[in-house]
C-alpha cells in the first residue's frame, strides 16, 4: 500500500471529528484510517499532502483525497516529527547518506527504505 507510507508520520488532529461523510455520495469514514484507506490519490504519483500552519502557527498537513464517487475530500493532520536539534541533525545525516547509496545503483525509494531499516535497528 504505497499511500500508507505517506501517512506513517502523521496522526489525526481530531479523531473526535469523525465520522466524516462525503457530501456527494454520503459515504462514511469512521476514522482517519478509514478516510485514507477508502479514498484514492487525486492523481498518480501525487501524494495529496500540503503543509500548512494552524492558528497557533503549528505545522499541519492538509490531505486531499478523492472519494470513490470522484468528489475531492480534505482533512487535517498534525506532524509527529521531532523538531529537536538532535533530530534535525539526524535528518541532515539521513539526507547526506542517500546520494552515496543512489550512486551505488539504489533507487531513491529503496535507499530511503534501507536507511530507515538501519535507523530502526532492522538492517535488511
Amino acid at each position: 500500500m504505497q499511500d500508507q507510507l505517506f501517512f506513517e508520520g502523521l496522526r489525526a488532529l481530531a479523531e473526535a471529528a469523525f465520522p466524516k461523510h462525503c457530501a456527494c455520495c454520503g459515504r462514511e469514514f469512521a476514522t482517519a484510517d478509514d478516510f485514507i484507506l477508502q479514498t484514492q490519490s487525486m492523481r498518480q504519483n501525487v501524494s495529496g499532502l500540503k503543509q500548512s500552519f494552524d492558528d497557533n502557527n503549528v505545522a499541519i498537513v492538509e490531505v486531499y483525497r478523492n472519494c470513490l464517487c470522484g468528489s475531492t475530500l480534505m482533512d487535517f493532520f498534525s506532524d509527529r516529527r521531532d523538531t529537536s536539534e538532535a533530530s534535525l541533525q539526524r535528518r541532515q545525516l539521513f539526507e547526506r547518506l542517500l546520494p552515496p547509496l543512489m550512486e551505488k545503483g539504489m533507487e531513491r525509494g529503496a535507499a530511503r527504505e534501507y536507511l530507515l531499516h538501519v535507523v530502526r535497528g532492522q538492517l535488511p
